[in-house]
């Protein structure tokens, strides 16, 4: 079962190209499946059966494992018995009659236009320590929310990702896709600032080539810009805000604007359109909101 793990591991990262995040998560998934068996007397993936994979599932909704969990596990177990079987560990694919519960989903929290420019908006005049900071904090506010970046595509930014001229980032996302984002006048400012009067105070050996640079001189982790977030947003005096939400602001606020969803999609790195498709949701949601508040017979 070790051995299986060890090798589906290595099947996520080199074949499918899935990011380290994403085959920790599948893996962790699968180990836990596969304890799960070996209570079961299962010693080898060619013993695996659907009733040990239900088994598995009802465990987990038994101490409350959220709908969205569950199928993201259940889809975790058809990823690996389909692959067992077709690597040869299993004579028969166990997960492929396998059903998930629909996953539930909410519609995302997103922020109202001028709470996102009171978020933007930062004093930077300090001492040029933390000044540097400040600066720093501030681009890469405007950033996620000019850009709709995921954290860790943010994290990941180069200076050579950086078009200064066309006011574009080029951004690696999701399975390796690169795309290219624009990006507005107040995030050219930040840049600009932050390039010429934060990095080079911050910047150190072990900087190298990352656009936003922490405290010590390496390249900024998204734990650190999460907790920047939050930070700002709770000073600001405003709902509790995560990258994320910036993220989803952006793409309702795009198409609050007369954006088309096609547009989105290509800003925020969707394969999918119906990935996108929510915000069209969100929107209504706000629309509905406003005129069951302003019209006299809502």
């Amino acid at each position: 079962m070790r051995a299986a793990a060890d090798e589906f591991r290595r099947y996520l990262s080199a074949e499918r190209n899935r990011s380290p995040h994403t085959v920790r998560a599948y893996v962790t998934d699968t180990v836990s499946l596969l304890t799960h068996a070996a209570g079961q007397g299962v010693t080898e993936p060619v013993d695996l059966t659907i009733t040990v994979v239900r088994g598995w599932l009802a465990g987990l909704r038994s101490l409350g494992a959220a709908r969205a969990t569950l199928a993201r596990r259940a889809a975790v177990a058809r990823t690996f018995t389909s692959w067992a079987h077709r690597t040869g560990l299993a004579a028969a694919d166990a997960g492929a009659a396998l059903l998930s519960p629909r996953a539930g989903r909410p519609l995302p929290r997103v922020l109202r236009t001028d709470q996102a420019a009171t978020l933007v908006t930062i004093p930077t005049d300090a001492p040029a320590a933390v000044r540097a900071g400040a600066l720093r904090d501030r681009l890469l506010l405007e950033l996620l929310y000019a850009t709709g970046v995921r954290v860790s595509e943010l994290c990941g930014l180069n200076m050579s990702d950086v078009d200064s001229a066309r006011r574009v980032v080029r951004v690696l996302g999701k399975g390796n896709k690169e795309r290219t984002v624009p990006f507005g006048l107040p995030a050219e400012a930040a840049l600009a600032d932050w390039l010429r009067h934060g990095r080079p105070v911050l910047a150190g050996d072990a900087t190298g080539s990352a656009l936003l640079v922490g405290a010590r001189g390496g390249r900024l982790n998204p734990t650190v810009v999460r907790r920047i977030v939050r930070a700002r947003a709770r000073a600001a005096g405003l709902p509790a805000t995560s990258p994320h939400t910036l993220r989803h602001s952006a793409a309702t606020h795009m198409l609050d604007g007369g954006a088309d969803l096609r547009s989105v999609q290509e800003l925020l790195g969707h394969a999918s359109l119906a990935s996108t498709q929510i915000y069209t949701h969100v929107s209504a949601e706000r629309l509905r909101a406003a005129y069951e508040q302003a019209h006299p017979r809502a």
